[in-house]
């Protein structure tokens, strides 16, 4: 039997079936666009919903709506000790620190994930600072240039890639767990070791904020002209560069040997083609390069969603099977 004929249906074990898991409360740290939205998506589900930012005007604007959340990151967390509630972390890696350490002090036995868009760099800020955590890396790739309370969107995760770490020493319940939560917002789950994460968001995010950066600042270099007469090329690839700056940067930069690499080889080629132009007056390597891989991806989001197949989560070399589908591109349904 090939893997391909295995029902999808065998990719969770019984012992992961948990209500209690599946139901238990969210506790979300940080209510900007992603841990906002996440807060709306969970509670339009109907789950029990609650959260912290360290904002007033936030805190004021989400209970105004009709959310559950404080500005008082002690209290919330005991509450989320009480409750057994999962902690999501979702504000900058750059101000994690102080906030995984109220965690271990305060509800060091929550299962603890995390919507950052890096994943080795927070693993080993949980390592340092709460080293006995129950953590399961999450990344889920949605998102506007927009930020902050009045950009959430209940919808926002609706169909998109959220991965979920997934290593050979990740406790299958806790990894279950935190996959179900991506389900339960309509994303779709992908595994991946933080270190493969990495490389992929580097290339595929990371270096496309940078060369929007670059396309919007030769675009606007000279006069108003070329603003003006800019469409859809432009608008299109340059949409990133109007994310808030010091969110990109906290992004780029803590994800920065994973960037470097990936950058080199952006460097590379349009270098290669620079010089072929000036050369040969040719750029076909570089757009016939560029016109296969988008075609790939085309291709790709048009067979939808190949699931992971034969795959019981918790059996013996789950994890490793789970990275090595992913990498075929197959993504886990639940």
């Amino acid at each position: 039997m090939t893997a391909d004929s295995h029902d999808s249906s065998s990719q969770t074990s019984p012992e992961s079936q948990t209500p209690a898991d599946e139901r238990r409360p969210v506790c979300i740290v940080g209510l900007g666009l992603i841990g906002g939205s996440l807060m709306q998506a969970l509670a339009a589900a109907g789950r029990d919903v609650y959260g912290y930012n360290r904002s007033t005007t936030t805190v004021d604007a989400a209970l105004g709506a009709g959310y559950d959340a404080s500005t008082d990151l002690v209290s919330t967390l005991r509450r989320a000790a009480d409750d057994d509630a999962l902690i999501v972390l979702a504000t900058p890696v750059t101000t994690i620190d102080p906030l995984l350490s109220a965690v271990a002090q305060t509800a060091p036995d929550c299962l603890l994930t995390d919507v950052i868009s890096v994943k080795q760099a927070v693993a080993e800020k949980v390592s340092r600072l709460h080293p006995h955590a129950r953590y399961v890396g999450g990344h889920p790739m949605a998102g506007t240039s927009r930020s902050g309370w009045t950009a959430c969107n209940p919808t926002l995760f609706g169909d998109a890639m959220w991965m979920v770490t997934t290593e050979d020493h990740t406790d299958p319940a806790d990894w279950t767990t935190v996959a179900r939560l991506a389900l339960e917002v309509s994303a779709v789950v992908v595994p991946a070791a933080p270190d493969a994460h990495d490389r992929a968001v580097a290339a595929i995010s990371h270096v496309p904020h940078l060369l929007a950066a670059d396309t919007a600042a030769v675009g606007a270099g000279e006069s108003n002209l070329a603003l003006r007469l800019a469409a859809g090329s432009f608008r299109d690839g340059t949409r990133v560069a109007a994310t808030e700056p010091a969110l990109q940067r906290a992004m780029i930069e803590a994800n920065d040997v994973a960037v470097l690499n990936a950058l080199s080889e952006a460097i590379d080629r349009l270098t290669q083609a620079r010089d072929e132009l000036r050369d040969s007056g040719s750029v076909a390597a570089l757009i016939d390069d560029g016109h296969r891989a988008r075609m790939a991806y085309e291709e790709m989001a048009a067979r939808g969603r190949e699931p992971i197949v034969g795959v019981t989560v918790g059996a013996h070399g789950w994890a490793s099977e789970m990275r090595r589908q992913a990498h075929e591109g197959r993504v886990w349904l639940g």
